[in-house]
């Protein structure tokens, strides 16, 4: 249902920010009628069939099985009448299945991007990203960054302002990038373990703060060596890898979404100073945060 309303939900409100409505929305369906949702609401569907649209946005849900061959041709059909075209969470299976996304760069909710890469290995995963653009074809992670991808969508359309404007209007944040991580360490790793969880949520919350592997053992009550086995078995890294990872993905957030200094995000997250800072975010993403920065203001 949020991959529906929340995309839904954003382009309605651009809506109330106008003069003139710039969005006419219609819900779409292989078959005209009620359609009934995952969480059993019934929704009623125009068909698909010669649909007129300027932007398609394809919905996720399971993807088992997929959707029928002739959907899949309805899809393809529409996206040929389309200026963009757009997936959700696991819609972009959808997409790959009527091959929209072969030879592109895509992403989907992180959960399934492994598979996605591996059942179509002509499409660029790239699983740590909030939603993804390769020319006219927009795909998204999951679940809520639908109203992400959508809010740039506005942008594109409208300008900032109003997005900005209906950022404001959902209560959500103006605007977690296409270029953010998806989730944290502490969310990617999924330890079972109940105290190495506690452990990464002590680094979280005193990430300013020197985090040793001592006093991460000492504050989840384990002697040193059955810490470091016990995270390692859990995490399939050192703990110290997992603090930096916690670091860069903090400080990311906030090169992308602020105009603070590089020096001072990198002593609020624990870094100590820029040039530490620097050095990870090269070994984690790639390049510097200054990349980053320049490459989210242009």
């Amino acid at each position: 249902m949020l991959d529906l309303a929340g995309p839904a939900g954003a382009f309605e409100a651009a809506n109330d920010h106008l003069e003139s409505p710039a969005y006419r929305l219609h819900v779409l369906a292989a078959d005209k009628g009620a359609v009934t949702s995952s969480l059993g609401v019934a929704i009623t569907a125009a068909s698909l069939d010669d649909a007129v649209l300027d932007t398609l946005v394809v919905t996720g849900g399971r993807i088992d099985p997929l959707l029928s061959a002739g959907t899949l041709s309805h899809i393809v059909e529409t996206s040929r009448r389309c200026r963009r075209v757009v997936s959700v969470c696991t819609g972009a299976f959808a997409l790959a299945a009527a091959g929209l996304l072969d030879g592109r760069r895509a992403t989907t909710h992180w959960r399934y991007a492994a598979r996605l890469q591996r059942e179509y290995p002509s499409i660029r995963v790239e699983a740590d990203r909030i939603f993804c653009r390769d020319g006219n074809v927009w795909t998204s992670a999951g679940i809520t960054a639908g109203i992400d991808l959508a809010l740039a969508l506005i942008e594109e359309d409208l300008g900032f302002a109003i997005a900005k404007g209906v950022a404001q209007h959902l209560v959500v944040y103006h605007r977690r990038y296409g270029g953010q991580s998806q989730f944290a360490a502490s969310v990617d790793l999924a330890p079972e373990n109940d105290r190495i969880v506690a452990a990464i949520g002590h680094a979280r919350d005193h990430i300013a703060e020197a985090l040793t592997v001592e006093r991460l053992a000492e504050a989840v009550g384990m002697s040193l060596r059955q810490f470091s086995r016990a995270f390692r078995a859990q995490t399939g890294t050192t703990p110290a890898r997992v603090v930096e990872r916690l670091r860069a993905d903090l400080a990311r957030g906030r090169i992308e979404t602020t105009a603070e200094p590089v020096e001072r995000i990198a002593d609020a997250v624990g870094f100590g100073d820029a040039e530490n800072m620097r050095r990870a975010f090269i070994r984690i993403y790639g390049q510097p945060p200054q990349s980053i920065r320049r490459a989210i203001r242009s």
